[in-house]
Formats: structure tokens, C-alpha cells, sequence
């Protein structure tokens, strides 16, 4: 009796709860959080499967995206139970996304018409190349006046005519307007609420700013970048604030999640942003770094947006409500960071786990002079270069996988340098420490390693789940919910963990310079010129104009020496 009285009692000290969906790029979460305290009190995580059906291309299942979002609520549910949670004390939903990630599906069967083409992949360098080359000076930034992105392949809306190009099925529904885009966030809103019964087909500020399509200015889809791209504006989501009620939950009453239905979906954020506001960056000049399948350091710049001048993106931060002003923030995008770990795992098979590479990398201590450049899908920030590829470079006969394993480390923190460097030039107010979040951060040595890199302390939340924490927020304070204040002196105190550098600025900068030596190998490897072939498809010799000749001209000479020297 006692233990029933105290759980009911423990129910009615919790208070209002808000939950969050965080699907990313390698993994589904469902977090469920006290609206008073932001503490977490359950959780589930389901990890999602890539494919690379040829090489540069990454693509993800749609449906195996949505399984993994009602798996993950459904054991959190269950989990909540156990700890005799109230499952209806959940009175909100907030939604956090991988970005970018671009997904295509007929409303009227709600089945995906392709794969969805993650932010990763690289098939569409050649339209990337294109494109620049007719725009006035090759410019990649022809576009940024209205956007605030360079042309790459990073974005949406190459994506996007990549599938009207190459996908029938995609062409058909377009031309018989059966066709819905969007990414992640739309797709998971879109099937949550209803799907084919009166799913709400919308999206938020911030993921719309990362498709191209999007005036960051008057804050919505532009005919003219639309027209650029040759995207119908019928098949876009509405775009919507972060925080606001979208829809309501549609759930089998069967299911113990089914206890979700009828809950509003009142937060929307992509990752980055949501990022932004779970670490409280509310103010002008605060930054966070967050650390996942890719690097991604966003600097609050307010309610005005600031054009880079060396390489970061401008992006839209976050927009608190239906008419709530617009923040900006100044982007730097790294594509691959706690990626190569998995490739160290999965594709060379030198660790078997995250928590091995720490160790590994650990028992030597250095690199050795080895660096490791994990350009697998080109360069992002601050080069926006698609032709670079990864390169390994130093190498002696002394190296071994534990100096590969400290240089896949370093990769991470130099790269966050890079970004650091370029947003300092921009704001012209260097940081003098740096918020960090994601995953890879529970690796103590990458965030001491980060700190005698940057020359500036290194402070990490000690509840790591800041992503999830921003969407929950947001779906929180929307109007109509209001179960979470963003008043400043109503946030909760967050407990943190500070690395300080350790080691002496000129050996540091040693290390970023060799670095930036090893960068600029990595470039201009990989073009979309076609090589001659020979008829069985091998690479002819005769491929070079110059080698041509010159193989050409010796067996001439050769001949003519033997005609004059004659006969022996």
C-alpha cells in the first residue's frame, strides 16, 4: 500500500511532461522531460541503417525512419510504466531531425516514391557543377543574397531535382500532383497526424532555410529560387514557427503509446537549432558546438542576419512562436565527424565500439605525425569543396592503428578550429569558451584534445541530450500548451563539466598548421570529367593528349634511329 502511495504521490510531483522525437542521422530517440526541472526521465533509442548503393550516395528507408519513431515511443511508454510515470501526464510533443535529408511520397497511398537521399550524399555533385558554371563568374554563392547557403550538394533542392530527374515514379506524381517533398520533420509530422486521413503537411523555419528554397528574409518559399531549381510550389510544406500547435497525435488505441493519441505535436526544430536551444544560446554571440554524424557549430547573431565572409553559412536559428521575431545564426558544418568512428568500425574494423577508439587512441597519446583528412563527402565549412576525398598522410613505418585512431580524433577538434577561426573573423569577438553537445562528447580525450586545439576551455552540459531538450522546450512554450517558460530567469541551472588546454599555444599551433598542410592535399582529387575508355572500358593510355604524344613521338623516333642505323 505504502509503495502504491508513494508512486501515485511521485506522479503528482512530477508535473506536466513534454517528450521529444530526435531522429538523426544514425539514430531514433523518444525522451520524455520534466517541464519544471528539464530533467530526463525516460528514453529509448533505436539505431536506423544507411545504405551506399554506389559510391558518394547515402540513403535511408523512409518507413524504417517512421517504424524506428513509434518503436522508440512505444519502449519509452513501457519504460515510463515501470517507474508508475503517468503516460498521460505527457502534454506536449517536440520533433528534432537530421536536416537537409530529403524525402518524396504520394499523398494519396502515403507510400515513399524513393529512398530518402541523406545530407551526406554526393550524386548530385555534377548538377552542383552545373549550376555553378552558369551562374554569372562560377559563383557557388549566387544564391547566398536570398538563402544564405553556397550551391552544394549539402542542400535540399539539388536533392530534390535529382529525384524529378532520375525517379519515374517521382516524375509521374509530380506531373499528376500526387506528390508531396519534405524532409524529415514533414515526413514524421505528415504520418504522425494522420498521414493519408488529414496528415498536417508542414515544416518549420529551420529546416526550410537548409533547402535552398527559402528566403531567409521574408521568411518564406521564394518563386524565384523555386523557378531556379524547377520546383512546383504545390508540393511544399507549409511553413510553419518552431513553436506552435501543428497537429494532433494519431495512434492505435492498441499499442500502450496509444495513450499519445490526442497529444499535440507543438515543437519543430532541425537538430542544429534545437541544439541551439536546449544549451540556452538565447543571446547575441553565444555559440555551441555539437558533436554527431557531422560537426555542426551554430553562433547566435539575433534578429538580424549576418552574411559570412569566410565560409559559414547563414542559417535561421530559431523562430519561438507564430509571431515571435525570427533569430538568426552564423553556421559552420563539418560532414563528417563521429562518421569515422563508424568507418574505422564498419569499413577497416581496427575498433568494435566508440569506447574502444578512446582507449586506443588514448594508449599512445599522439598521432605521430600522422594526419587524417575524413573528406569522404568533399569539404563543408569553410571550403565548400566537393572534389576533396579523404587522404591519411604522414604515415612512417612506425605508425600504427593507435596513432590512426589519435589522428581520426584530431580530424574532429582541427576541423572545429577551422570553423572557430572563421566565425571569430566574422563577428570580430573571438569566443572565449565553447558550449558542446552530442554524442561524441561522452569521449573525455576528444573533448581535452578540443580544448588544447581551440586554446580556449571546452564546457559540456552534464546532461548531454541538449537536441531533444531544444524540441521539447519549443513544444513546451508553444501557445496553447504553455507548459515551459523561456523566460531567462525561469530556465534551469545546468550543471557542466570544463576542459581547459593543457598543452602550450605554439605546439598547438604547430599541430593546426600541419593540418592545414594535410587539407590541401585532400582537394581537387575528385572531378565529374569523364576519363576515355578503351573499348573494354579500362582507362586507354591515350586518354592524355600529352602522354599520347609523347608515347607517339618515342616509337617514332625508335623506328627512325632503326631505319638510320640499317641493317646489322
Amino acid at each position: 500500500m505504502n509503495g502504491a502511495m508513494a508512486a501515485s504521490s511521485h506522479r503528482i510531483l512530477l508535473g506536466p511532461l513534454v517528450a521529444a522525437i530526435d531522429q538523426g542521422t544514425s539514430s531514433t530517440r523518444f525522451l520524455v522531460f520534466n517541464s519544471k526541472t528539464a530533467e530526463l526521465l525516460s528514453h529509448h533509442q533505436v539505431e536506423i541503417k544507411q545504405s551506399f548503393p554506389k559510391e558518394g550516395w547515402v540513403e535511408e528507408d523512409p518507413k524504417e525512419i517512421l517504424q524506428s519513431v513509434y518503436e522508440c515511443m512505444e519502449r519509452t511508454c513501457e519504460k515510463l510504466t515501470q517507474l508508475n510515470i503517468d503516460i498521460s501526464n505527457i502534454k506536449a510533443i517536440g520533433v528534432t531531425n537530421q536536416r537537409e535529408t530529403t524525402l518524396i511520397w504520394d499523398k494519396e497511398t502515403g507510400e515513399p516514391l524513393y529512398n530518402a537521399i541523406v545530407w551526406l550524399d554526393l550524386r548530385t555533385q555534377s548538377t552542383v557543377e552545373r549550376l555553378i558554371n552558369q551562374t554569372p563568374g562560377r559563383n557557388k554563392n549566387h544564391l547566398k543574397h536570398k538563402t544564405g547557403l553556397p550551391i552544394s550538394t549539402y542542400f535540399s533542392a539539388v536533392k530534390l531535382r535529382w529525384l524529378m530527374d532520375n525517379v519515374d515514379e517521382v516524375r509521374d506524381a509530380v506531373v499528376s500532383h500526387r506528390a508531396m517533398f519534405g524532409t524529415v520533420d514533414s515526413w514524421l509530422i505528415w504520418c504522425l497526424t494522420g498521414g493519408t486521413s488529414g496528415g498536417v503537411h508542414c515544416t518549420d523555419v529551420t529546416n526550410a532555410s537548409r533547402t535552398m528554397l527559402f528566403n531567409i528574409h521574408t521568411m518564406d518559399w521564394d518563386p524565384e529560387l523555386c523557378k531556379y531549381f524547377g520546383v512546383p510550389m504545390e508540393i511544399l510544406p507549409r511553413v510553419r514557427s518552431c513553436s506552435e500547435i501543428y497537429g494532433l497525435m494519431k495512434i492505435s488505441s492498441s499499442l500502450k503509446s496509444g495513450a499519445l493519441s490526442g497529444i499535440p505535436i507543438s515543437g519543430c526544430l532541425g537538430d542544429q537549432s534545437a541544439a541551439l536551444v536546449g544549451q540556452m544560446c538565447f543571446q547575441d554571440g553565444q555559440a555551441k558546438n555539437t558533436y554527431g554524424t557531422g560537426c555542426f557549430m551554430l553562433r547566435n547573431t539575433g534578429v538580424k542576419p549576418v552574411m559570412s565572409d569566410h565560409g559559414l553559412l547563414t542559417t535561421v536559428a530559431y523562430k519561438l512562436g507564430r509571431d515571435a521575431p525570427a533569430c538568426y545564426a552564423l553556421e559552420g558544418s563539418v560532414a563528417i565527424a563521429g562518421a569515422v568512428v563508424r568507418w574505422l568500425q564498419d569499413n577497416l574494423g581496427i575498433i568494435d565500439s566508440s569506447d574502444e577508439l578512446e582507449k586506443l587512441a588514448a594508449s599512445v597519446g599522439t598521432s605521430y605525425g600522422c594526419y587524417f583528412v575524413p573528406a569522404f563527402s568533399g569539404l563543408y565549412a569553410p571550403y565548400w569543396e566537393p572534389s576533396a576525398r579523404g587522404i591519411i598522410c604522414g604515415l612512417t613505418q612506425f605508425t600504427n592503428k593507435r596513432h590512426l585512431a589519435f589522428a581520426a580524433l584530431e580530424a574532429v577538434c582541427f576541423q572545429t578550429r577551422e570553423i572557430l577561426d572563421a566565425m571569430n573573423q566574422d563577428s570580430g569577438i573571438p569566443l572565449t569558451q565553447l558550449q558542446v553537445d552530442g554524442g561524441m562528447t561522452s569521449n573525455k580525450l576528444l573533448m581535452q584534445l578540443q580544448a588544447d586545439i581551440l586554446c580556449i576551455p571546452v564546457v559540456k552540459p552534464s546532461m548531454p541530450e541538449t537536441t531533444a531538450l531544444g524540441a521539447a522546450m519549443a513544444a513546451g512554450a508553444a501557445e496553447g500548451v504553455s507548459m515551459w517558460s523561456l523566460n531567462p530567469e525561469d530556465l534551469s541551472e545546468v550543471t557542466s563539466e570544463k576542459f581547459e588546454p593543457q598543452i602550450n599555444p605554439q605546439e598547438s599551433e604547430f599541430r593546426y598548421a600541419r593540418w592545414k598542410k594535410a587539407v590541401q592535399r585532400s582537394m581537387n582529387w575528385e572531378t565529374t570529367e569523364p576519363l576515355s575508355t578503351g573499348n573494354d572500358g579500362e582507362t586507354s593510355i591515350f586518354s592524355s593528349v600529352p602522354l599520347g604524344f609523347y608515347i607517339i613521338g618515342s616509337m617514332l623516333m625508335l623506328i627512325a634511329a632503326k631505319y638510320i642505323a640499317g641493317p646489322q
